[in-house]
């Protein structure tokens, strides 16, 4: 399991009954999780005292009990600064387990020694864009969302790249994908963070287990001829690490050789040393 063990403004601090206790900074949230499974004795005050509280509704989603949370705040993981604020379904507008992937990205595009072009697909508010950007990768962020894209400009400007080369498009992926390919461009490095099922700008639907193969073929004309790197994440039950090894390899490394790692990643909790799973990630690097 790959495990994210830097923060500083972030932590698990406990995990019990199907929830999460979190310090987001200076605040304490409790946010439901399916992971969650076990029962094990509350007793860090924070369970009682938090900031915020996001309660599951039996009739599915749910809502916010704000007691003491401003309606923005920011974080940092090292160079790199983060607009937070709770909105529908649970969500903060970050997901905090990513920065392993983060690093791993950095990483890869400064030891490149030359111009890295990065396509960062359903990229959400920015969290691998910022991070990409700030290691001297030119990057383009598509999201269906433009309420997603505007956020993820303020994490840019956040970290000191308003006027870095970003480019922003609200869009569907998989029509992105087809146009570019279509229009003989080229990308070193490419990244995808899909929805278990949404929908694109145009209503356009996305179900992963239907998508996810036909998606990363189409990437695979993308990719340049000395690409840096190629990541898939998924917080999809049915897609395991494996799955995702299974169509990077069958679609990516059989043309470019290479290899393939995946796994699960986690976040420490606080309370007792243990891992949290969040998701997984398959990573392809020569």
């Amino acid at each position: 399991m790959w495990i994210c063990n830097d923060w500083k403004d972030y932590e698990i601090i406990d995990v019990s009954c199907g929830e999460k206790l979190e310090r987001w900074g200076d605040y304490l949230l409790i946010r439901p999780d399916p992971q969650a499974i076990w029962h094990t004795k509350k007793e860090h005050d924070g369970w009682y005292h938090p900031n915020a509280h996001y309660h599951r509704s039996k009739k599915g989603g749910g809502s916010w009990e704000f007691i003491d949370l401003p309606k923005q705040w920011q974080i940092s993981y090292k160079n790199l600064n983060f607009e937070l604020k709770p909105f529908s379904f649970k969500h903060t507008g970050l997901f905090p387990e990513q920065a392993v992937n983060w690093d791993y990205m950095t990483d890869k595009i400064i030891k490149a020694g030359r111009p890295v072009k990065v396509l960062n697909l359903f990229a959400y508010t920015g969290g691998a864009t910022v991070a990409c950007a700030k290691a001297g990768a030119h990057v383009t962020h598509v999201d269906a969302s433009k309420g997603m894209v505007t956020w993820a400009k303020e994490n840019a400007a956040a970290s000191g790249l308003k006027d870095a080369p970003i480019r922003y498009l609200v869009d569907d992926c998989m029509k992105f994908v087809e146009r570019e390919i279509r229009r003989g461009n080229h990308y070193d490095a490419i990244l995808m963070d899909p929805p278990s099922y949404g929908r694109g700008p145009g209503g356009e639907v996305w179900k992963i287990e239907e998508k996810i193969h036909d998606l990363v073929k189409l990437c695979a004309k993308l990719l340049s001829d000395n690409p840096v790197f190629f990541i898939i994440n998924s917080y999809t039950t049915g897609l395991q690490p494996a799955v995702l090894s299974y169509i990077i390899n069958t679609e990516i490394t059989a043309y470019f050789g290479g290899k393939v790692r995946a796994d699960e990643i986690g976040l420490p909790v606080t309370s007792n040393g243990l891992t949290f799973p969040c998701g997984c990630s398959a990573r392809w690097s020569l």
